[in-house]
């Protein structure tokens, strides 16, 4: 009771810290709304900008808070974070570098916030002054609960042609780009599957996985799948049904014509090559006829 009494009464002193007369002073960018898939994770992009010189992460400490019981759900010293958050929160930002970013895991479908961030210097031997504790109650995030996980989302680039390159993509969107989810395909090599990423906007992230590869006849009306795996064990699978265009083959017209005309061309080869051994043969013998009618001829003379 004695340290929910001091807890309290430590919240209740925000009011007063945070009031507008500072708002020259400290700023902060938190994106307002996220959303959470339950069981998997959120990072909270957050920023924060103050009127002293830089210092060093040492000089700072940052604190999380749900705005509804006044819970802390990130503190160093763990021993002030509230029981059902312990474990499951973990500042990724560096304070020096005025990088407020928090990760919180395993999602319970109750943790939609919304959360606040305050920042305080660490006393150095002497009492720090109001202003150097700020909490900022405007700039404060809340999640969007998503019990199911989205499925992944199939395109393709174009239509399939047999045995022409073929392009399919398979993307997946998270909140959460420290443990983003894994695609894999139902088909593919390590050397057909290229895989990317990139922040949309703000706190949201889109897994591209490019999958290319040569259909062949026996591909049409096959079913490709893509499976997005969670962090925290949630899957969803899509699937995209691929209708392969034949290559038109004309060797039944071609090679038909080809033998044809092959063949056409030795009988008429044969052929003229008869006929010009029949003249030969039939002027070689009206030449003898003329010989032998010559010689009858000078025997009559005589």
């Amino acid at each position: 009771m004695e340290n929910m009494r001091k807890m309290m009464i430590f919240f209740l002193l925000l009011a007063v810290i945070s009031s507008p007369v500072f708002a020259g002073e400290w700023t902060a960018s938190v994106v307002k709304n996220l959303d959470a898939l339950v069981t998997s994770c959120v990072v909270i992009p957050c920023s924060y900008t103050h009127a002293k010189e830089r210092l060093p992460h040492s000089r700072l400490r940052g604190i999380w808070y749900l705005v509804s019981g006044q819970q802390v759900i990130y503190h160093e010293d763990k021993t002030l974070i509230a029981e059902s958050f312990r474990g499951r929160t973990t500042l990724l930002g560096n304070l020096g570098q005025d990088n407020c970013t928090l990760e919180m895991t395993e999602i319970k479908d109750h943790d939609n916030g919304p959360f606040c961030f305050r920042i305080e210097l660490v006393p150095t031997g002497t009492e720090t002054s109001k202003i150097d504790k700020f909490s900022f109650v405007h700039d404060c995030v809340s999640f969007n609960m998503i019990t199911k996980p989205p499925k992944p989302i199939l395109l393709e680039l174009k239509t399939p042609i047999q045995g022409h390159p073929y392009t399919i993509t398979c993307s997946a969107f998270s909140t959460c780009p420290t443990r983003l989810p894994k695609l894999t395909w139902s088909r593919g090599t390590a050397e057909e599957i290229h895989e990317a990423y990139r922040e949309i906007h703000k706190g949201f992230w889109e897994v591209l996985s490019t999958l290319v590869f040569i259909p062949q006849e026996k591909d049409d009306h096959t079913d490709i799948s893509c499976t997005a795996q969670f962090y925290g064990g949630m899957m969803s699978t899509e699937k995209l049904t691929i209708f392969v265009k034949r290559t038109v083959n004309y060797n039944h017209i071609i090679i038909p014509v080809v033998v044809g005309i092959s063949i056409a061309g030795i009988f008429g080869g044969l052929c003229i090559f008869m006929m010009k051994k029949y003249k030969n043969r039939i002027a070689e013998l009206q030449r003898q006829d003329g010989t032998l009618w010559n010689r009858l001829s000078r025997l009559s003379r005589r």
